[in-house]
């Protein structure tokens, strides 16, 4: 059974869709300009740093993966058995799937990065990775700093669980650098802060996800070809309804990609395939599941 994986944010470089040439490729770049009203090859070539801008980088990372998607599609000649994306690949693994159409998705999507950058103010928000650390462990220290902490000191919490020993946390600012020493003391082997000023998938996000869930509702869902594993549960659904709920949920809570994998592969998965630029995902997976099959579209000769 072979599952194709699609990344998030982190994952953009600067010109990287100079590879796609052809003319359905450059038109499909033309268009998605057109439909959020913006030079998208300004974007795609680093100008002003706009593509690391939440609002731009996740309308950029779809295109790309859906570009990506057609390169593989016409050289494998294959469709998946699964599909599962890393918080916003998610949307990308739905496009895929035909769950959702790609222009409306790419406007959609543009809006969640807007919603999510205006939920938290410019500065006050934190993600950082937690190395060389055992989950559980890692989720009752954050929950004793939640305790002591007073509410009006925001929220601390972890984001994405996406391999053994890599957990990412996110929160208000000040709660999240202090817990580093506390981190350091209990067995962290490194922890980096993250240029993102974003606390995604907190309960910090619950206002866009609000706003997102009125998105959503607006939008074309059909049933998609092939089962999707959603980030929120890790389980697979082909339920339009409820592929839809569990998008708006993925804003504020954890992203279990760790245990999507492992419910990839309990599904009968044999071959993960990442689609889209770069292979942070490809690195993940063999953290988790060396025995499976791991290939990037973004690695020339992979295919």
């Amino acid at each position: 059974m072979k599952a194709w994986i699609f990344p998030g944010q982190g994952s953009q470089y600067v010109n990287m869709a100079a590879s796609f040439d052809r003319p359905a490729e450059r038109d499909l770049i033309r268009r998605s300009g057109e439909l959020l009203n913006v030079d998208m090859e300004a974007i795609l070539s680093g100008k002003d740093n706009l593509l690391d801008q939440t609002q731009w980088t996740q309308p950029a990372l779809l295109l790309l993966s859906t570009l990506y998607s057609g390169r593989v599609s016409e050289t494998l000649k294959v469709f998946p058995d699964l599909v599962l994306g890393h918080s916003l690949g998610e949307y990308s693994a739905l496009v895929l799937a035909g769950a959702l159409s790609f222009e409306e998705t790419l406007i959609a999507v543009h809006k969640r990065g807007s919603f999510m950058q205006e939920a938290v103010p410019q500065g006050e928000g934190l993600m950082a990775a937690v190395l060389g650390m055992e989950r559980s462990a890692l989720v009752d220290i954050l929950e004793e700093i939640r305790k002591a902490s007073s509410p009006s000191a925001g929220f601390i919490g972890a984001a994405n669980f996406n391999s053994p020993g890599q957990i990412v946390i996110a929160g208000t600012r000040s709660l999240v650098e202090d817990s580093f020493e506390t981190l350091r003391k209990a067995g962290a082997r490194k922890i980096v802060p993250l240029s993102v000023s974003v606390p995604s998938h907190t309960p910090l996000m619950d206002g866009a996800a609000k706003k997102m869930e009125e998105v959503l509702d607006r939008m074309t869902w059909k049933a998609p070809r092939c089962p999707v594993i959603s980030n929120q549960t890790a389980t697979a659904s082909s339920d339009p309804s409820e592929l839809k709920i569990r998008l708006v949920e993925q804003i504020r809570k954890p992203v279990l990609w760790e245990d999507c994998v492992r419910e990839a592969i309990r599904l009968g998965a044999t071959s993960f395939l990442e689609v889209g630029p770069g292979s942070v995902l490809t690195g993940l997976g063999k953290k988790i599941a060396k025995e499976a099959e791991w290939l990037s579209s973004d690695r020339p000769g992979s295919l």
